[in-house]
């Protein structure tokens, strides 16, 4: 294929995610700095990082075992690998080519080892992707770790909110919780066209922080008159 057809399909393919997760970016670099931001932190995609063999892998203490997971959101109809993500030599936090991929960083906390285990994915590559939908979450849905080895963690969404990437207070829904959670992101908002590479960008970005529960807690209360 032309070098200059690469170019253009590789921009359209940027679109979402080099904007839609700069979060990623912004929030990593001053965890990692605490510099002051002068401009964006690029996401830029990437194959998982080779240590991990393509698929995540957790510590032996994680209730998802050793092997392969995947994260699950029943409301949303989602049912996605996920694959371990890093820093490149820039110390820019890399994201999958891959619509249906969701990405965890593993300069995040591991899922279920007690901290915020943040995930990102596309909203749309070249059509729609694992995240389109992420906004519907409300309040009270849940959201699964399924490990192939049977292991799971259930985890209840308590936040959702739309950031606006610039703001610095962005950067706490990267950090350290002291409570076991997982954060999903991706791009929302309005979109608008740039004078820029990538072209165009959203105006906001989507953010879910969802706590651990106990399944058998929570299927107890789920079946409560009212719950």
């Amino acid at each position: 294929m032309p070098h200059s057809v690469k170019s253009i399909y590789f921009t359209l393919g940027l679109i979402c995610i080099l904007f839609g997760t700069a979060l990623v970016g912004f929030a990593t670099y001053g965890i990692l700095t605490n510099d002051t931001f002068q401009q964006w932190i690029y996401i830029r995609p990437a194959q998982p990082t080779p240590a991990a063999a393509g698929v995540s892998q957790q510590p032996d203490s994680s209730p998802l075992g050793d092997g392969p997971y995947r994260l699950v959101i029943d409301k949303l109809g989602v049912d996605a690998p996920i694959a371990t993500f890093g820093l490149d030599e820039n110390a820019v936090p890399q994201v999958p080519y891959d619509a249906a991929l969701v990405a965890w960083y593993d300069f995040s906390s591991s899922p279920g080892t007690g901290s915020n285990a943040v995930f990102a994915g596309h909203k749309t590559w070249r059509g729609d992707a694992v995240f389109l939908k992420l906004e519907d979450l409300n309040i009270g849905d849940d959201i699964e770790l399924r490990g192939e080895d049977g292991g799971q963690i259930l985890y209840r969404v308590s936040e959702t909110v739309l950031v606006d990437p610039a703001d610095r207070s962005a950067l706490d829904w990267m950090k350290a919780t002291e409570t076991d959670s997982v954060t999903l992101i991706t791009c929302g908002g309005t979109w608008f066209e740039t004078n820029d590479f990538a072209g165009a960008d959203y105006t906001l970005r989507v953010v879910v922080r969802a706590d651990r529960v106990d399944a058998s807690v929570a299927s107890a209360l789920d079946s409560q008159p009212g719950g």
